[in-house]
């Protein structure tokens, strides 16, 4: 069947799905005028009421499934993104307006830029897509981040390649009509009442024949844009851009999860700007050979049964195929995208305004540094309180069996009792050196209930990580108290501390020692007492 033919009876199901609709709503007035004038006698009066309650409730889920439909292509506010006009991007816009020209499409009435790895156009639909309506482009800022220009032109066309229509006017409206179903179905399947439900159902089997039946036309369509892009950026852009979008896609996810989220606990943020702004610096710090990485790892997301993108990797072939066009995708000579954008660190804190909640844009700023201090600072306290409060309890368990007060370090906490006189490290080592490590302290440390069994060799093993993560998170705290430690942001790592270079080399083996099966303390002590050691 000729793509042609495939549309035309796509968009006959889809008028279908309107008027189905406009069937039962028919078919429920007839068959309550039957009832009423012909059926019902005199004393079945009273069962009206129950009749025309049941048609109602009908009629209102029907009319539901129409609105929805029909609501379907409005384009509401956009709260998320900062929109972008021709006066203040005259750069992007004009990037836009070819790309438009060159699938012969009006470019977009509105451009809003948002904080997604992503590049869309939506139009505002009438009569079923039949009449075009004003259009909207969202533009994701990382996407800028990490494409060069050629790359952006090629994104750009793909989307207005959609529009293209070069096949049939009818394709672009089924295009529009497959959105508006999934739309019409997310709102059933909230249905709130079983008759909800019940219709619903009826929506839902009607939607799930007309996707599968419009699924090859919508593959096409994505395959067709792909071409599209190619013809206007050439296709080595259009493969690097393709190539680019899912590895950018892992690093920004790793980039919100690892540096702005560092002070998410603590109640701070990044500079203003660079909650969104440090991604560019990550991307620069890492080869991409480092930003691949990020996403090697992940396993690719389920796909929808019924989405319109073919496998990235089948899109690539089929550009590849292609004769070559002579523009190279230039990776490291073009410019990079981002410079498109006038004044970007205003463009930065506009849409952190936007994206961050009330709550958060309230929260203290801090610099990149004393973010990473901090957060280094924090997690060294965590990892060092289980191991500080097991020892206390044994030192003080010991006291109590000899009759003698043992001497520990009080800090003030939220715990009571025991927990309340924490150690320090000097003590903590005393404690080993007195053999209490596997006699008494690793017994007290938090376990999970499928370890509490455990005994001999088993049991320290399972233990042994905690105590070495207390370990250095003590040692990590009287460096930083000390100023011997500074933070790292480390765009192409882990943000964390830089130690003295003594302490990198020897700090691993000597809490290894200390934490061995018969502890020695004296590696660890030798480090405190060395060219870098820090007062008690």
């Amino acid at each position: 069947m000729s793509f042609r033919l495939r549309a035309v009876r796509a968009f006959t199901l889809l008028v279908g799905f309107h008027l189905m609709g406009v069937a039962l709503l028919s078919a429920i007035a007839v068959i309550d005028w039957l009832l009423m004038t012909r059926l019902f006698t005199a004393r079945a009066a009273w069962f009206e009421g129950m009749v025309l309650t049941v048609s109602v409730l009908l009629a209102v889920a029907i009319l539901r499934g129409l609105f929805a439909f029909l609501q379907a292509g409005r384009l509401g506010p956009v709260p998320h993104g900062v929109e972008v006009t021709p006066q203040d991007q005259p750069e992007l816009w004009g990037q836009i307006q070819a790309a438009a020209e060159v699938a012969g499409q009006r470019p977009p009435n509105e451009l809003y830029l948002v904080a997604e790895v992503n590049a869309g156009v939506a139009e505002q639909s009438r009569l079923l897509g039949l009449l075009p309506g004003r259009r909207r482009m969202l533009l994701g800022l990382p996407l800028l981040d990490g494409l060069t220009v050629p790359q952006l032109r090629a994104v750009l066309a793909h989307e207005f390649g959609h529009y293209g229509n070069r096949d049939t006017r009818l394709g672009a409206v089924t295009m529009r009509g497959r959105e508006a179903l999934l739309h019409t179905v997310e709102v059933f399947q909230k249905g709130s009442t079983p008759l909800h439900h019940t219709i619903g159902a009826l929506y839902v089997g009607y939607a799930r024949m007309f996707l599968r039946t419009s699924q090859s036309m919508a593959r096409h369509q994505e395959l067709a844009a792909d071409q599209m892009a190619a013809r206007h950026a050439g296709r080595d852009a259009t493969t690097a851009a393709l190539r680019a979008l899912p590895v950018l896609a892992a690093a920004h996810t790793h980039y919100l999860e690892t540096y702005p989220a560092m002070g998410r606990s603590l109640g701070a943020l990044p500079p203003e700007g660079e909650v969104h702004g440090g991604f560019r610096r990550l991307l620069a710090a890492r080869t991409g050979q480092g930003l691949a990485l990020l996403s090697s790892g992940q396993r690719p997301p389920r796909p929808h049964p019924y989405d319109s993108h073919p496998p990235i990797a089948e899109r690539i072939a089929l550009l590849e195929k292609l004769p070559t066009d002579g523009r190279l995708d230039g990776a490291t000579d073009e410019p990079a995208a981002l410079t498109l954008l006038h004044d970007l660190g205003r463009m930065s804190a506009a849409l952190e305004a936007r994206t961050l909640s009330m709550e958060a844009a309230r929260l203290r700023r801090m610099s990149w540094d004393d973010l990473v201090m901090a957060r280094a600072v924090a997690d060294a306290e965590s990892w060092s309180r289980p191991l500080r409060v097991a020892v206390a309890r044994a030192l003080r368990s010991s006291a109590q069996g000899v009759g003698e007060t043992a001497t520990v370090h009080r800090t003030a906490t939220n715990d009571a009792g025991a927990d309340n006189e924490l150690p320090s490290l000097e003590e903590i080592l005393d404690a080993f050196d007195r053999g209490l490590l596997w006699m008494a302290v690793a017994d007290r440390m938090p376990k999970p209930q499928q370890a509490s069994r455990l005994t001999g060799p088993s049991a320290r093993n399972f233990i042994r990580p905690e105590l070495f993560d207390g370990l250095a998170g003590m040692v990590h705290l009287r460096l930083a108290e000390f100023g011997d430690a500074r933070p790292d942001i480390a765009w192409s790592g882990q943000p964390g501390l830089v130690l003295p270079e003594s302490w990198e080399k020897g700090l691993d083996d000597a809490i290894d020692a200390a934490v061995a099966d018969t502890p020695d303390t004296v590696p660890l002590r030798a480090l405190l007492a060395g060219p870098h050691r820090v007062s008690a």
